[in-house]
């Protein structure tokens, strides 16, 4: 499941190729880009990637987040067999660190 909206005038882009992303996620999401804008004024654009390869017990999830910033972007990535929402505040945390060296 792709999709693109419009949070905040960030343009959001999620590529799932194998999943359906779920409402709660999106909701994650959002939050997330909303904890990032505390740590730096302008953001055009988040771009998500998730992903899972191999199946059954031996799936690695894969999730990284570029955030589009004036300058050079900030991107980050985990690989678990954790939940998407744990994986996901692991990757807001390296941006966000990233986001304060650049300061």
């Amino acid at each position: 499941m792709n999709y693109t909206e419009n949070y905040r005038g960030i343009k959001v882009d999620v590529q799932a190729p194998q999943i359906d992303v779920p409402a709660g996620l999106q909701e994650q999401i959002r939050k997330s880009i909303d904890k990032l804008l505390r740590f730096t004024p302008v953001i055009n654009a988040v771009d998500i990637y998730l992903n899972i390869s191999g199946t059954g017990k031996t799936a690695e999830r894969t999730l990284g987040m570029r955030v589009g910033i004036p300058g050079p972007d900030v991107f980050s990535e985990e690989k678990a067999k954790d939940r998407w929402n744990t994986m996901l505040r692991a990757v807001v945390d390296k941006n966000v660190r990233q986001l304060q060296k650049g300061k």
